[in-house]
């Protein structure tokens, strides 16, 4: 092999010198330290249910522990019960154990079943159940579900509770929760104020166990993922959480719901809020060990988060797997985009039986930029357990 003149290596050291400092420039010489956890936990400004850490538990329950539900069951003059409760209890009663799992065993829902139906005051066409149903005209049906049960029912008993309606009852056409507005003298019985309630509706018999995790999850104060204006009402975040298409194929919540909801410590947060770069190894959401997510936090109330997801569990019908990017605006209100997940894939065409951005997990070897923002989030390799990522902000 011949070697180069040494007058030429020295002519050369010049250029080599300069082409260092051009690629210093372009990308961090090493990885900076991470930045305390505490920088990327965003502060929620819209005064009700955000994404934001700074919940309320004033007004919210808190998801850890058991929470005790009482579970009574409705009819109608107009619509007279002719199943046993038994039945519709078991279209959503599995949700405790859907929740405790999905929550790695962090909270429960005691559910105590009143299997006995009530008879509610009026016709279930007089309550008004739709959209844009009023929290007084939801908690007036409260209040008569309360006042019929109460002879059987020791309401004190309880933390929340659930109002199941017979299925005849089409007029009660879907599931809201009721969350006691403090400046109010609410629902009371037995000496207790009933703060939380799930009046589930026709729809329970569409979505299953679920429901009672998204439903249940808004009195925690998580808000919804789905849109609630324009023609598609799942283009934020499809059905990557259950806060969002309830039915959807990948309905474990997301990383950043868990660490929110103190489900995810904060050891098992990577926060780069400065400018620097980490690279991580990050287990899959649907297993409660290992680091869960990377947060790039971009502003006052955003944030990229990165966080890897598999075919398991809560999961178990993904239409794909790995590394899932989304972002985080905790002045964004519920139903408007507080989370938007990023598409790896926003030309591909979906496989049978899939939606938009059900195909948005970034494999290996692949990476996103938002150079107005600063960040860049690279795919390093891939394992059945989760993603070696490197999350970079400049």
């Amino acid at each position: 092999m011949r070697t180069r003149p040494p007058q030429r290596a020295v002519l050369w050291a010049p250029l080599l010198a300069t082409l260092l400092l051009v690629l210093a420039g372009a990308f961090p010489a090493r990885a900076a330290a991470s930045d305390a956890v505490s920088a990327c936990a965003l502060r929620g400004t819209t005064g009700w249910t955000d994404e934001g850490h700074d919940t309320d538990y004033s007004v919210f329950q808190r998801p850890t522990g058991t929470v005790r539900v009482g579970m009574i069951f409705v009819d109608f003059p107009d619509a007279p019960a002719t199943e046993a409760p038994a039945d519709d209890a078991a279209q959503i009663a599995p949700g405790a154990d859907w929740l405790w799992n999905a929550s790695y065993g962090k909270v429960w829902l005691a559910i105590s079943q009143h299997r006995q139906w009530v008879r509610m005051p009026h016709a279930s066409t007089d309550y008004g159940f739709a959209r844009g149903l009023t929290h007084e005209a939801h908690e007036a049906y409260i209040k008569d579900a309360v006042a019929a049960a109460d002879p059987y029912v020791d309401f004190s008993r309880y933390d929340m509770l659930y109002v199941v309606p017979t299925r005849n009852a089409s007029a009660i056409s879907f599931t809201p929760t009721y969350i006691h507005d403090p400046a109010t003298v609410g629902v009371r019985a037995d000496g207790a104020l009933l703060k939380w309630a799930v009046t589930f509706g026709q729809d329970m018999w569409h979505w299953g166990p679920k429901l009672v995790a998204h439903e249940t999850g808004h009195t925690f104060g998580l808000p919804d993922l789905y849109a609630f204006t324009g023609t598609d009402a799942h283009r934020f975040v499809a059905g990557w959480d259950v806060m969002g298409l309830i039915g959807g194929p990948g309905s474990q919540y997301f990383a950043w719901q868990s660490w929110k909801l103190g489900w995810t410590a904060d050891s098992q947060v990577v926060c780069r809020a400065s400018a620097g770069s980490d690279t991580v190894y990050l287990t899959a959401v649907e297993y409660g060990s290992g680091t869960k997510m990377a947060v790039v936090r971009t502003g006052p109330t955003t944030a990229y988060v990165v966080e890897s997801r598999r075919a398991v569990q809560a999961d178990g019908g993904v239409c794909s797997t790995g590394a899932l990017v989304y972002k985080i605006d905790t002045s964004v209100q519920t139903g408007q985009g507080p989370v938007q997940v990023v598409d790896a894939k926003p030309y591909a065409t979906p496989a049978a039986g899939c939606r938009p951005l059900d195909d948005a997990p970034f494999r290996a070897g692949e990476s996103f930029t938002d150079a107005a923002a600063g960040v860049r989030v690279e795919v390093l390799a891939a394992d059945g357990c989760g993603e070696t990522v490197r999350v970079t902000k400049w």
